[in-house]
């Protein structure tokens, strides 16, 4: 339970979504009666939406440690309002300039190879931790339930409980064939491998099952009930840690 008033701390887990649901609803009852710290706690709120939208569609690029929500933050509170219209400007210029150059360069290739996306956010979200998560786990049932909100009648989330593995957290997507989602697990050591779903786009793109290796991760992949899917984990993961389908 937090305590009133809210720590810094607090609001920032509200913007992300950190927060369990009796104590936003504790929080949102105090901003309702306090606001100045509302309207500070809506800017942190549009400044995180600008940044997942401005990443969702280029998972492709290298992670950049400088675009932490909580950085970029920090960063504008020791600012003017006149350096931080300066920095949005930038900031919005150089991502979709990111953006450009990566469809520039995906035009020249013939096609992508089988779930690249899912190996892609893999190595985004699992590997580098460059956005919080949307969605904080409690067990399996309510990941199961929060992925059902977005992909209604899709194969259930993987099992990897025999192998010491538990879904922690969930990200939504954007994605050229529309909305992905990934679910991370982690088993007690602190490994990790990712469940990623999404639709097969306009073409009806649907996967035979099959499997791949590239840049030291292992994609398992395979189409049903509607949708692709993949289970991404590093190559040099024993493959009796991995679901076996």
């Amino acid at each position: 339970m937090i305590s009133l008033p809210p720590s810094e701390r607090d609001l920032h887990a509200y913007v992300d979504h950190q927060l369990p649901e009796s104590d936003r609803r504790v929080l949102e009852t105090w901003l309702a009666a306090h606001p100045d710290a509302a309207a500070q706690v809506h800017a942190w709120q549009q400044d995180a939406h600008v940044l997942r939208a401005s990443l969702s569609g280029t998972l492709q690029l290298p992670a950049n440690p400088d675009l932490d929500p909580a950085l970029i933050r920090r960063r504008i509170r020791l600012q003017s309002r006149r350096h931080l219209a300066t920095a949005a400007v930038l900031l919005i210029a150089v991502s979709l300039g990111g953006l450009g150059g990566w469809h520039a360069r995906e035009a020249t290739q013939p096609s992508m190879l089988p779930m690249a996306d899912a190996m892609q956010a893999f190595r985004l979200f699992a590997q580098d931790g460059v956005l919080p998560a949307d969605y904080r786990a409690q067990d399996s049932g309510t990941m199961q339930a929060w992925l059902d909100r977005y992909f209604n009648q899709a194969h259930r989330l993987p099992d990897l409980s025999p192998s010491g593995f538990k879904p922690v957290s969930g990200r939504l997507l954007n994605t050229e064939q529309g909305t992905a989602a990934m679910v991370l697990y982690e088993d007690p050591q602190g490994r990790r491998i990712s469940f990623y779903i999404r639709p097969p786009g306009p073409n009806n793109g649907f996967l035979p099952h099959g499997s791949r290796t590239a840049n030291g991760l292992q994609a398992q992949y395979w189409s049903g009930a509607g949708y692709n899917y993949a289970v991404v984990s590093p190559a040099d993961l024993a493959p009796t840690h991995v679901l076996q389908f």
